[in-house]
Order: structure tokens, then C-alpha cells, then sequence
């Protein structure tokens, strides 16, 4: 080849083959279906092979293409965890000072950043920690805030922000509240019910639930709203209703038989779990450390 490989395009290769179309590969990586679809195309000139067969509704690998992903692909993605590990090695043995101020949701902050920040905070003793959680959004630069972990959709598109990560949504009940009902088989079941409505969310009580080909919107009746998350768990384990509530929230209670999912065979909409910096080109070295230390985690779960 005349020009050197150009490894980052292989990572456009693996987004490509695992999401099946340009467009949800560019809301993977955060471009454009045309500039991915230009890299892609400029690969495979510059290899002399088609990678992909495309159609106007899918994108699917050509046998070149899936003996690229097949032998390449785990090689680079072993080459991107020692790179990780030797940056979180290199990063850890700096000593950070000073104050971290981050803010994060209430029940992300309890169920996932505090034992985060504990173990960084052992690793950097002279670091002080400010975690303020709230459902609300704060301002980054009023409130002097390092770092904003929002979970969700964001609204605000002139933030600076990188995806970290994706969690799911899960309908759940209380079992004591399910046995009142008869076993719902599809969404419709549900309108008998009572939804525990998070009033943060645009719609609170409508939802589009999928299941393969299949996709349903229903507006769920309420008769009980909360801003607070907290708020929606322990109204849903006293068996007030129905609640929605994020997987890594929902997981202990569900192992512990506390909460039942509802229709698990049908899905709710997903979000994503976002680093949010205040404007300006210069990120402290305190909050690099402290995101490269949560993407490790998230990478892991």
C-alpha cells in the first residue's frame, strides 16, 4: 500500500459491523453518516476490497470484510486496553490535589460514584471530594462544578459532553402490587395499572415499548408524580404501582426479590450516561483522571 493503514478507520469498521446502518453508527460515534461513509469508502480503496454491501436498509459485511473483523479487530481491541491500562497506570501514579467538584443525579451518585470515588480518592489521598447530587440540572459555571455526570438525553447541545456509557430502562413492581393483576401479556395489559410518574422525564407517562419488528406507544395512567428517583423506588417497593427506573438502579433490588420486571420481553427506550464539562479547552488534570477512571468501570460492567 502506498499510504500507511490508518488504524483509526477500523474502529469505523467496528462500529459499522456492530450497529448495521450509517446512521446508527454515527450516533455511536458521535459524526456523520457521510463522513463515516467517506472514511469507509476510502478504506477500502486504499485495501483494494468491499468490506460492506449496502442497501438502502441495512449494511451488511462482505467475506473480506467480516475476515477483517474477525482476525484485526481483537487485536485492536487489545491494543486499546493495554494503551487504557497504561494510561490509568501512568495517570495514578501523578498525585492529585485540591478539590473535585462533580454533580450527578441522587441515585447514580449512591449506587455508583460514591464507591468510585472512595477508591480514587484512595488513590490520590491529598484529593478532596465535593459530590453533589440532584435530579435537577445545576449550572456548571455559577455553582463552580468540575464535572456534571448526566444520565439520560441531553438537551442542552452547546455543553461539551463525551458518552461514557448506555444503561437500559425496566419497567418494575413491587411483587405484592403484581398479584392484584392478572400477568399482563402486552403493553395494552397495562392500562388497568398505575404508573409511578418521574416528572423530570419530557413525557413522564407516555412510553414506546419494542419488541423485535414490534412497537407500541401508550400513555400510562398515574395517579402519583415525583422529581426524585429515590422517590420513585421507595413508592414502588411500599406497592404503589408501576415505575420505571434505570438497570444498574434496579438490579440489586430484582436479585433480592424486592422488584419484579414487567413484559421483560418488551423494551423501553435506552439512554446514555455522559461526562459534561464547562466550557473552555483546558480540563484539570483531577477530572481526566477521575473520567478515564469511570470509563474503565463502565467498560467492565
Amino acid at each position: 500500500m502506498k499510504n500507511d493503514l490508518d488504524l483509526n478507520s477500523l474502529l469505523l469498521v467496528q462500529a459499522l459491523a456492530a450497529s448495521g446502518s450509517f446512521t446508527a453508527a454515527a450516533e455511536r460515534l458521535g459524526s456523520s453518516k457521510t463522513k463515516i461513509s467517506l472514511q469507509i469508502k476510502a478504506l477500502e480503496q486504499q485495501l483494494g476490497v468491499a468490506l460492506f454491501r449496502r442497501t438502502t436498509r441495512q449494511v451488511s459485511l462482505t467475506a473480506e470484510g467480516a475476515l477483517l473483523v474477525e482476525r484485526c479487530l481483537p487485536l485492536l481491541d487489545e491494543l486499546r486496553d493495554e494503551l487504557q491500562q497504561l494510561q490509568l497506570r501512568t495517570q495514578t501514579a501523578v498525585e492529585l490535589s485540591g478539590t473535585l467538584v462533580i454533580s450527578a443525579p441522587e441515585d447514580y451518585s449512591n449506587r455508583v460514584l460514591v464507591p468510585l470515588l472512595l477508591q480514587f480518592q484512595r488513590l490520590h489521598p491529598k484529593l478532596q471530594l465535593d459530590l453533589r447530587s440532584s435530579d435537577q440540572v445545576q449550572d456548571l459555571i455559577k455553582q463552580g462544578i468540575d464535572l456534571s455526570i448526566r444520565i439520560g438525553w441531553l438537551q442542552d447541545s452547546s455543553l461539551k459532553a463525551q458518552r461514557l456509557g448506555d444503561f437500559a430502562q425496566w419497567l418494575l413492581a413491587a411483587p405484592a402490587y403484581l398479584e392484584k393483576f392478572a400477568p399482563p401479556q402486552q403493553p395494552d395489559d397495562l392500562k388497568t395499572m398505575n404508573l409511578i410518574a418521574f416528572t423530570l422525564l419530557p413525557t413522564p407517562q407516555q412510553w414506546r415499548f419494542t419488541q423485535g419488528n414490534q412497537l407500541m406507544d401508550l400513555r400510562l395512567p398515574s395517579n402519583i408524580k415525583t422529581s426524585s428517583t429515590q422517590t420513585v423506588t421507595s413508592l414502588l417497593l411500599h406497592g404503589a404501582g408501576l415505575g420505571v427506573l434505570p438497570d444498574y438502579s434496579a438490579k440489586t433490588m430484582l436479585q433480592q426479590g424486592l422488584l419484579q420486571r414487567v413484559l421483560p420481553e418488551w423494551q423501553l427506550p435506552g439512554g446514555g450516561i455522559y461526562a459534561v464539562y464547562p466550557p473552555g479547552p483546558h480540563r484539570p488534570a483531577k477530572v481526566r483522571q477521575f473520567v478515564a477512571f469511570l470509563q474503565q468501570y463502565l467498560a467492565a460492567v
